[in-house]
């Protein structure tokens, strides 16, 4: 069983940058494919970015290329979501998650394990 808690999210203006954290318990979690999903107020549970265990291979949504990384530590048993030029829109509770398969995956329905969200608000 792998706990996913995240930490790092919060306030900012828009233009301003966030990194988010997501500390993993477990010994497998450095051969898990990861991502990282969003939910805004009455959507649906999104992918934002998507990594592979070992990080060969990465994944981001249209709306986040060039301003969001992901990236892993599998030392640290740790995920990382470094998120620049935020606009209102990318306001949302973020949620981390896990895949016992090694390979990234877009598909929420692919995922093992979920973290329990942390809020993102960018202000206009």
């Amino acid at each position: 069983q792998v706990q996913l808690v995240e930490s790092g999210g919060g306030l900012v203006q828009t233009g301003g940058s966030l990194r988010l954290s997501c500390a993993a318990s477990g010994r497998s979690f450095s051969t898990y494919g990861v991502g990282w999903f969003r939910q805004a107020p009455g959507k649906e549970r999104v992918v934002v970015g998507a990594l592979s265990w070992n990080g060969g291979h990465t994944y981001y949504a249209d709306s986040v290329k060039g301003r969001f990384t992901i990236s892993r530590d599998n030392t640290k048993n740790t995920m990382y979501l470094q998120m620049n030029g935020l606009k209102p829109e990318d306001t949302a509770v973020y949620y981390c998650a896990a895949r016992r398969d090694p390979s990234m995956a877009t598909v929420r329905g692919y995922y093992d394990y979920w973290g329990q969200g942390t809020q993102v608000t960018v202000s206009s």
